[in-house]
């Protein structure tokens, strides 16, 4: 039994709805518990993709999704925050019945690069599976608006993590921004732009509607392999680590 193929568009606008997997509870299958819930509050009898967002114990925690699968309450999984190792041992699982990791979703960006380095790409490439790249924009540290001069707003958790880190993207800043101007968009749209080039669907936040302008900007920049170079090296350059707390190395 297979399920019909996931497509997905090259930029991901996404909003955010953090405590919407419910609560697992005591029960026999707390996955399916935790799905019901969901769908009562979604108003709907499935959904099109499910996220595992923690690797945590991936043997006990993917089965479950695999009589989901087959009820059609679930059309897809995909997986997130997984190495190489993890997104293989979930495939295996889900292969046994006929089903398989259908997209990855992981942190990616010009300053962070683990799931290239780790081969992930490449995985996703060979074995035709979406990866969505979050973070692309760090948080708004590579939307070009924050400087050494003008840093993230005091008190915010991004200030914390980025504003000491700024000096050191400056080069990169200025190239993003150097390679916009030529085209009429922003250092922000460049930074998609590079996402989307390097085969990855950027999972972009938008609370403007110019914003979804710009994304649209973004997808018609075709970057030259010179160009992409010129971004990764000041950023290589950098030799900054922004992963999240919440992230394991890949």
């Amino acid at each position: 039994m297979t399920s019909k193929a996931l497509t997905v568009p090259a930029v991901a606008l996404g909003t955010w709805a953090w405590g919407d997997s419910g609560e697992a509870g005591d029960g026999d299958d707390p996955v399916a518990d935790m799905l019901e819930q969901s769908l009562d509050r979604f108003g709907t009898d499935h959904v099109d993709l499910f996220w595992i967002h923690n690797p945590a114990d991936v043997a006990r925690w993917t089965p479950p999704l695999i009589p989901l699968l087959k009820s059609g309450k679930v059309k897809h999984v995909g997986v997130s925050n997984h190495n190489l190792k993890e997104i293989a041992l979930a495939d295996q699982i889900f292969g046994e019945a006929g089903f398989r990791v259908e997209a990855v979703q992981n942190h990616y960006s010009l300053l962070y690069r683990s799931s290239e380095h780790a081969g992930i790409l490449d995985h996703c490439r060979e074995h035709d599976v979406p990866f969505f790249a979050y973070m692309v924009l760090e948080q708004g540290a590579l939307t070009g608006r924050y400087s050494p001069a003008h840093p993230l707003p005091e008190g915010s958790n991004r200030a914390t993590v980025y504003n000491g880190i700024l000096p050191r993207l400056q080069a990169l800043t200025d190239r993003m921004g150097a390679i916009g101007k030529e085209r009429g968009a922003s250092a922000a749209e460049v930074a998609i732009a590079w996402a989307i080039a390097k085969g990855t669907s950027p999972i972009v936040g938008v609370t403007k509607a110019d914003h979804i302008d710009g994304v649209v900007r973004a997808r018609g920049i075709e970057l030259a392999d010179e160009e992409i170079a010129e971004l990764e090296a000041p950023a290589d350059a950098a030799d900054v680590d922004t992963r999240g707390w919440w992230e394991n190395e890949m």
